[in-house]
């Protein structure tokens, strides 16, 4: 039995999260689950496909067997999982970036590699607010050819990118949601523009840790 049960759908993900929860929770134990497979599929089948909602129901039960929380880390399969019930508590990884980024009451500029992104994450943040009971102005932005880099696995390439696209659309006073946990790194490479740029993975491992703490 561990803490904390991940899925990811890229296996990059497993030393990132495995990292951050040495750094800010040395005692959690965590597992990871590596489904590339679903989001293949997502992207091939759209987020509808009975097919996908059922491989994804799986792999949630799945990890939950032997963890006392589940983290799905992936944002375009990340509404699929908080529509499943398992016998412990699921969370998406940018659920806790979009209340951040609701609660700061500015523009909100979305940024994705991947197109299959944008919906969920749009989606995301419109239910943050309304649960929240604030306003969100949301603009989206596809950084088309950024994910090519990453599948090749050209990190510098894939975040530099998302840093170029970023201090060409964004605004002052913006808050920059990075919708995808790889893009973390592309903060750092932005930290000169005066913008906020929100990233998920360490707050959604901080509210993973609450779930764990509240069990």
């Amino acid at each position: 039995m561990t803490d904390i049960a991940f899925l990811h759908t890229s296996p990059v993900h497993v030393d990132t999260f495995d990292a951050l929860l040495k750094e800010v929770a040395p005692q959690v134990t965590a597992s990871h689950l590596v489904r590339e497979d679903l989001l293949d599929r997502a992207q091939r089948e759209g987020l509808e496909d009975p097919g996908l909602i059922a491989g994804v129901r799986a792999a949630l039960q799945s990890a939950a067997a032997h963890a006392r929380v589940v983290v799905c880390s992936c944002s375009t399969l990340g509404g699929l999982a908080e529509a499943t019930r398992t016998s412990v508590p699921i969370t998406r990884i940018d659920r806790a970036m979009a209340d951040a980024a609701v609660h700061r009451g500015a523009p909100v500029l979305m940024v994705a590699a991947l197109q299959s992104t944008l919906d969920p994450t749009a989606q995301l943040l419109r239910s943050s607010a309304e649960r929240l009971g604030l306003p969100l102005a949301l603009r989206p932005l596809w950084v088309e050819g950024a994910w090519a880099h990453f599948e090749a696995g050209q990190q510098e390439a894939y975040l530099a990118t998302i840093a170029a696209a970023v201090r060409r659309h964004g605004h002052a006073g913006d808050t920059v949601v990075l919708a995808q946990a790889s893009m973390a790194g592309a903060a750092e490479r932005l930290a000169d523009t005066g913008l906020v740029v929100l990233s998920s993975p360490r707050l959604g491992v901080m509210e993973a840790l609450r779930f764990c703490e509240a069990g």
